[in-house]
Formats: structure tokens, C-alpha cells, sequence
């Protein structure tokens, strides 16, 4: 009897040990919203204005309300209510207060149990990119999945490096969709073996095509693309910003952050998210999707502190838009990381969350974008609630402390302009007066910030073009769109100047 005992009980354990016979559970993005609704008691949130200007509820866009709670958290006081007054105090206590209060109220926490990622190199290309010759690789992440098989994340990044410089180079991160930027090409002798097999294959297929074939002896039906050009102009400020890190000497990697998190509320049951969660649900203080993928890129700067080709003390961040949001994310939560391009950002990201100006929290909130955000975020969109109505007014922290967990690091915070499509919905002015109130950190730390008084109120963001760059830092809003490209020819110098790296190609 004693010995069935032990068997049942083993095999209770087991089950719970291993449980991948749950079934998964498979929501809409609307399904899962309501049931995070539901897990938080809210009967009703606040609907997030409209972008257009014309529409009856338009996002406000006039300076004079946009500030209902014009005093910001103070960066440099405890919970406690003492001051900070020495960088000990700011690494010890405020630092641990701030990063507990985004990860409960904005983001989430990245579970204390996580799966081990596993690199493999999976293509090995030599290519050109410009003038440049770089060593592509492909590098595929396998998630340990051994506790939940039917959900299978594989991290996919491509590592483009320059083969023109000696030594380990920095590398800049870019969410994106990876490929390989200029693929080799076979020899035009092994090109004439491929299509000679090809002919003989279709022809075999088809032996009608035998008569157009000698008709046209000399025709290959598989050409070869065009290789490097040499005489190409030489990079400039214009130029791909891909290619002008690879002029500059530095290495770049694009990260897919589909392949981390779905971009969506369906995948939560998928994805890293749900890998951790064994297919089940989000829990209210359970990371989203921003977290996740700031969590894909700290895996991918493991793998580069394997590589001998990589300075792995020199690894950059970069993104735009939701992926700017992401890049932030990065940058304030792993202190790996040297330096971030934070581009176009908005709410979420460097945009203060308590500013009424275009994006609001409750256009996050709503069935579209909540999945980026920790659950307990929507609590501050909500009208009738168990917890109350709240607002943005009401989070205890704000984005001029996510600029400030960077500090003393490099943070390049940049923006283009609404004529050209950086939409105004963006509030550039509201990202700029966050970087203003961070630089009281970057300060107490030794470092320097974009050069002005931390009075957010007072000080006026600077005119277009007119870059902010001489501290560790910087701020500039370039007179493109929705893109970070055109100031690439200023944060790379300013980059490399910090990082100590100068570096040229040979």
C-alpha cells in the first residue's frame, strides 16, 4: 500500500512539474483584453482620443491644459521622503524604488524563472555593403522549451560586422526585421554550372524548351546580381544608416522582436510571455510586450559577450516608434548596455505619461496597445473600476525616471518633425521636458546632461536642428519623419567619441 502511495505521489508531482498537457489557451486580442478587465475589476475605461484633428473627440494639442499635473515625481527623493544627495543613495535606495514602481505599474517584472537561451549560428555570409566588407551571420536563439513543447520561440538576429578593422568593434542593436543586407554571389564559372543544371532539369520537365534553348544558346535563365560597387560614392550623411555605422567601424545587429513577442494582445498566451506562463493567461503584474523584447535584446547581448569580434562593453540599443519605446525599455532596465538611440518614442517611452497632449494613456490602454504594457497599466485609464477611476496623474513614477535609470550611460533621445509625419501626437515638447528633468541624475553621477537647468517647466525646447550633444545626454530633433535616420550622422560621432572609439577601417 505504502509503495502505490509513493508512485501516486510521484506521478502527482511529475504532472505538476511538466505541465504541458494543459491545453493552451487561445484568445482574440479583445478576449484577452476583457479578461484582463475582468482580473482587475474594471467595468469601464476612458476611450483614447482620436488623431484626427477633425474628429469630435481629437487629441488636445493646445499647451495651455496640457499640463493638468504639472509636478513631476521627484527623481532625487526617497519613498521616504528624504533626499538624495550622493550617487550611494541613488545605486542603493531610489534606484531599486523607482525600477520597483515601473515594473508594478507600467511594464512588469521578467519572472525569476526564465528558460535558458541556447545561440547557434545558423549562415555565415561574406558580403559588401557599400564599399565595406562585412561577415554577416545569421543567429537563431532557442528558447528551452522542454517545460511547455507546443510553444517554440526562436530569437532571430542577424550580426553584420566589418571586416576592415582590427579589433573587437561596438555594435548597435536595431528592432527590426532582419535579413542579410547584400547576400554573396556565386562566381560566373560556378554560374554557368548552375544554369547549365537548371536547363537540363527544365528541359527534362518540359522537352519542348530544348528547341528555345538552342535557339538561344548563350540565354541563362538564373543571372547573377551585381556585386560590391566600388566606385560608389563614399558614405555620407544620407547614406543607410546601416552603412554609416559600418563606414564608422561599428557593427550592427537586427533583432526581430516577433520572434521574441507577438506585437499583439493574442500572442500573450505565446511567444516568452507564454512560454513562462505554460500557454496560460497574463496575471495583472506580468510583464508585456515591451519588457519581453527588452528581455530578447539582453539575451543577445550575451551571445556577444561570447564573440571575439564584439566589445561587448560597447553595445548600443536602437529603435523608433514602439520600438523607441522598447529601446528605452532596454536601456533603463539592463546597465550591459553603453549607449541607446531612442527615436520617436512617445507615450510609453520618453513622452511624460501625465501630459494630455496628443497619445494619452488611455490610447495605450484600449484593446490596441495594452499588450505593451504591464496589466496593472490600465488601472489609470479607468472610469469605474474596483480601484477607482485613475489617470495618468496618478502613476507614481514617470518617463523622466525611465531616462534617468540610463544615467550616467548614453542616451541619444530623438525626434523629427510633425510636417514631415512625426506626428504631433508624439508630444515632442513632452518627451523634451522629461530629458530636461532627468539630467538632475546624469548630474549627481558625474555625468553630463543636454547642458540646461532641470526646470522642465521653464525651459523651451530648442528649435529643429539645433542639437543638444555635449553630455552623455543628448537630445536632437532632426527636420525628417518618423524615422531616426537623419540624426544617425550625429549620434554615431557623438557615440564613438564618448565610447572612446576611433577605430578606422583599414
Amino acid at each position: 500500500m505504502k509503495k502505490i502511495f509513493i508512485i501516486l505521489l510521484i506521478l502527482i508531482v511529475s504532472k505538476s512539474a511538466y505541465p504541458q498537457n494543459v491545453p493552451i489557451v487561445t484568445f482574440t486580442t479583445q478576449q484577452d483584453h476583457e479578461n484582463m478587465l475582468n482580473q482587475l475589476g474594471i467595468k469601464s475605461l476612458r476611450p483614447g482620443p482620436s488623431g484626427n484633428e477633425s474628429a469630435p473627440n481629437h487629441a488636445n494639442y493646445d499647451e495651455k491644459v496640457a499640463n493638468p499635473c504639472p509636478q513631476l515625481p521627484d527623481i532625487l527623493t526617497l519613498n521616504n521622503g528624504k533626499k538624495v544627495t550622493t550617487p550611494d543613495i541613488w545605486w542603493n535606495q531610489r534606484r531599486p524604488e523607482i525600477i520597483d514602481a515601473f515594473e508594478r505599474e507600467m511594464y512588469g517584472r521578467i519572472p525569476k524563472e526564465i528558460p535558458k537561451v541556447t545561440w547557434n549560428v545558423k549562415i555565415t555570409d561574406r558580403e559588401f555593403v557599400g564599399r565595406t566588407p562585412v561577415i554577416a551571420r545569421q543567429i537563431i536563439g532557442h528558447v528551452d522549451n522542454s517545460q511547455c513543447p507546443s510553444i517554440n520561440v526562436d530569437i532571430n538576429m542577424i550580426l553584420v560586422l566589418p571586416n576592415n578593422v582590427k579589433g573587437p568593434v561596438p555594435v548597435l542593436i536595431m528592432f527590426g526585421r532582419p535579413s542579410f543586407p547584400s547576400p554573396a554571389q556565386p562566381t560566373p564559372e560556378e554560374m554557368e554550372i548552375i544554369n547549365n543544371a537548371f536547363k537540363q532539369m527544365i528541359i527534362n520537365s518540359n522537352p519542348e524548351l530544348k528547341t528555345i534553348f538552342e535557339k538561344y544558346p548563350v540565354y541563362s535563365p538564373i543571372t547573377r546580381l551585381s556585386g560590391p560597387n566600388f566606385f560608389a560614392p563614399a558614405t555620407n550623411g544620407d547614406s543607410p544608416p546601416t552603412e554609416q555605422l559600418l563606414a564608422a567601424g561599428w557593427g550592427y545587429a537586427t533583432l526581430d522582436p516577433a520572434s521574441i513577442q507577438a506585437d499583439n494582445g493574442a500572442g500573450l498566451t505565446r511567444g516568452i510571455i507564454g512560454l513562462v506562463n505554460k500557454g496560460q493567461p497574463r496575471k495583472p503584474d506580468d510583464w508585456g510586450s515591451l519588457r519581453a523584447w527588452a528581455w530578447g535584446a539582453a539575451r543577445a547581448l550575451d551571445y556577444f559577450e561570447t564573440d571575439a569580434m564584439v566589445d561587448a562593453k560597447k553595445v548600443g540599443i536602437e529603435g523608433v516608434s514602439r520600438y523607441g519605446k522598447a529601446a528605452l525599455v532596454t536601456l533603463a532596465f539592463e546597465p550591459r548596455f553603453a549607449v541607446g538611440l531612442i527615436g520617436s518614442s512617445g507615450k510609453g517611452g520618453a513622452t511624460l505619461e501625465r501630459r494630455v497632449f496628443g497619445e494619452a494613456v488611455e490610447s495605450l490602454a484600449g484593446s490596441g496597445e495594452y499588450h505593451w504594457m504591464v496589466g496593472n497599466y490600465l488601472n489609470y485609464a479607468a472610469s469605474e473600476a474596483k480601484a477607482g477611476s485613475k489617470t495618468g496623474c496618478d502613476l507614481t513614477v514617470d518617463s523622466h525616471e525611465l531616462i534617468a535609470l540610463c544615467a550616467p550611460r548614453l542616451t541619444f533621445i530623438s525626434y523629427g518633425v510633425p510636417e514631415k509625419g512625426d506626428a504631433k501626437w508624439l508630444d515632442q515638447q513632452g518627451s523634451y521636458m522629461a530629458t530636461v528633468a532627468a539630467g538632475s541624475v546624469y548630474k549627481l553621477l558625474g555625468a553630463k546632461d543636454i547642458g540646461v537647468s532641470n526646470d522642465y517647466i521653464k525651459e523651451k525646447m530648442p528649435p529643429v536642428l539645433n542639437g543638444l550633444l555635449d553630455g552623455e545626454l543628448a537630445w536632437r530633433q532632426h527636420d525628417g519623419g518618423h524615422t531616426d535616420a537623419p540624426n544617425f550622422q550625429f549620434f554615431i560621432p557623438w557615440a564613438s567619441k564618448l565610447l572612446k572609439y576611433n577605430r578606422t577601417p583599414m
